[in-house]
């Protein structure tokens, strides 16, 4: 089921993101973070901006949100977008579900236009975000270094 946070999952997606931060180049964080660090994260983007999991068996295997884009006041109805699921959950549709339920809650806040950035190479988001209507925009090389090397981010645009 999906449903918006609560801040007693901190801990849980904490978790899940940490998974991202030590292993993969899908966040260029490179510092774990605790429990109360992603409960103040969620705090500051659900203030404004949905922030949504998947559970299942009383056990989150995803989330998602939506987050200021730039901070110029003529980007208001342009927001960037983050998805994340269980190491486990790859492969079950539970990005699908997740994002078509964010979307859905940002054309519902008269959202104009979604961002999501993705560091390459990375052909699970990059299906997905383009399953999902999103178009690749641009790329810039070299932009990350992470694990020794330097890695590129591409962007796709979804206009709502």
């Amino acid at each position: 089921m999906i449903r918006p946070v609560k801040a007693t999952d901190a801990d849980c997606i904490a978790g899940i993101y940490n998974h991202y931060i030590d292993s993969s180049i899908a966040t260029f964080e490179l510092d774990l973070i605790d429990e109360n660090e992603m409960l103040n994260r969620i705090k500051k983007i659900n203030a404004k901006y949905p922030f949504i999991v998947f559970e299942e068996s009383n056990q989150i295997l995803g989330y998602a949100y939506a987050s200021q884009w730039k901070l110029r006041k003529a980007y208001m109805k342009t927001v960037e977008s983050s998805v994340y699921l269980h190491p486990e959950a790859h492969g079950k549709g539970i990005g699908t579900k997740l994002y078509s339920h964010l979307i859905g809650e940002l054309n519902s806040m008269d959202i104009h236009a979604v961002i999501g950035g993705i560091s390459l190479p990375n052909d699970a988001s990059v299906r997905l975000h383009e399953k999902m209507g999103f178009q690749k925009i641009g790329q810039f090389k070299e932009v990350g270094r992470k694990f020794g090397k330097w890695i590129d981010v591409g962007y796709w645009e979804l206009v709502l």
